[in-house]
């Protein structure tokens, strides 16, 4: 059985939907610029990937705006985008035929905040109903299973950055087990204060004030990352199942995926992303010398880059691959910025070009990879690699394959 992408739904800060996204990555036009939301002026960073021009109600019913956080109607965008994408509506097809597996780091800070405001300003019976599931990171997938009847197997992960690729890797498996067709992805949204405070905590995120030269992976100067909001929601389908429903279009296979966790500090033993590399083309049933172009994660923090660079050097050798992290136009979305690196990796495959790094412009020579800078590169392109990695340990690791014509 091979499971290929049928749909997508693009929720990014430089872009919503597909086209505009991809547009806009290829062109190295950033999404990134001052937090507007609130007064981050006595906060030590200011810069986010802040989707400006989304406006929910028209997108979502009514009724839902009162029970949602912004990443949940993100989301919910996101994965009605992705169905009407692939053709697919979920009154025509059987309910327990269908699944929702998606990711959240975040949680709904916003909604949480705002309720916690009231529950101190007001006392407890001015607090919504709502907060007892809209901050919980298992919300999206509940929604967006609500939303289109969708009663098969579903489930969330959470994964930090690492999240989005497991989401997929588990529809995968969902499909394997017997449900033709599931609804999977991340976005992540937590650019109020509380949401911007607890970014802030974990010492990554870049204070530069220059959107464009604050994010910059694999570069000299990396100084951190900019966060952001958004992300992508793939319908993914048993390809047998797709066409027997008239969908004989894809855009890529997902061909294999693999997750491993990092030894303790002090262990001796190394770091998980190489073996998570090797386990999935592994997976895939694919050797080193088929990956025609890596998506790496691209922290932006100097020590991570160097081992990132280190675990693609020894599966592939000095320069042996293209590596790119289009992510710089959009900040790192957390459990949105897998799925995300998905779509682009599968546009990239469509069209033959891999995306620049946007910003970045000089790597240093020991890392020893072949960084795609300054404009986008063409080249005959049938396999990705993407890359994810979340805080605390969490590799993960897709391969992804153009689809072949059918004759």
């Amino acid at each position: 059985m091979s499971i290929h992408i049928t749909g997508i739904g693009v929720v990014a800060p430089n872009g919503l939907g597909l086209e505009p996204y991809w547009t806009a990555v290829l062109a190295g036009r950033l999404g990134l610029g001052p937090v507007t939301r609130f007064d981050v002026s006595r906060y030590p960073a200011t810069l986010a990937g802040q989707i400006d021009d989304f406006h929910a109600p028209d997108h979502i019913p009514g009724r839902l705006l009162p029970q949602t956080d912004p990443s949940t109607r993100l989301a919910l965008t996101a994965a009605a985008w992705a169905l009407q994408d692939a053709k697919a509506d979920p009154e025509t097809l059987t309910d327990y035929d269908m699944g929702v597996v998606t990711a959240n780091a975040c949680g709904g800070f916003d909604f949480t905040h705002r309720e916690f405001r009231k529950l101190w300003t007001d006392g407890p019976k001015s607090v919504s109903v709502y907060e007892s599931f809209a901050w919980f990171y298992a919300v999206n997938t509940g929604q967006i299973s609500i939303r289109h009847g969708m009663r098969g197997p579903s489930s969330a992960l959470v994964a930090e950055q690492a999240g989005g690729l497991d989401a997929l890797a588990h529809a995968r498996r969902t499909i394997r087990r017997g449900t033709p067709l599931v609804v999977s992805g991340g976005v992540d949204s937590a650019l109020d204060p509380w949401g911007w405070v607890s970014q802030l905590a974990g010492g990554r995120v870049s204070t530069a004030t220059d959107p464009a030269r604050a994010y910059l992976p694999f570069d000299e100067q990396a100084a951190g990352y900019v966060p952001g909001e958004g992300g992508a929601i793939l319908v993914l389908e048993d390809s047998g199942a797709a066409e027997a429903r008239g969908r004989h279009e894809t855009y890529g296979e997902l061909a294999g995926c693999a997750s491993t966790f990092d030894p303790p500090p002090g262990s001796g033993r190394p770091p998980g992303l190489e073996r998570a590399i090797r386990l999935a083309l592994t997976d895939a049933g694919l050797g080193p010398e088929d990956v025609d172009v890596v998506f790496a994660d691209g922290a932006g923090v100097p020590e991570l880059d160097a081992a990132e660079a280190r675990a693609i050097g020894q599966v592939f050798g000095s320069h042996g691959v293209p590596v790119t992290v289009p992510k710089t136009t959009t900040g790192r979305l957390y459990s949105g910025g897998g799925p995300l690196d998905v779509v682009t990796a599968l546009m990239s495959l469509r069209e033959g070009v891999i995306p620049p790094t946007a910003g970045v412009r000089s790597v240093p020579q020991e890392y020893g990879i072949d960084l795609v800078l300054g404009e986008p590169r063409t080249a005959p392109l049938r396999t990705a690699l993407v890359l994810a990695r979340g805080r605390w340990g969490f590799n993960s690791a897709v391969v992804l394959r153009r689809p072949v014509p059918t004759p």
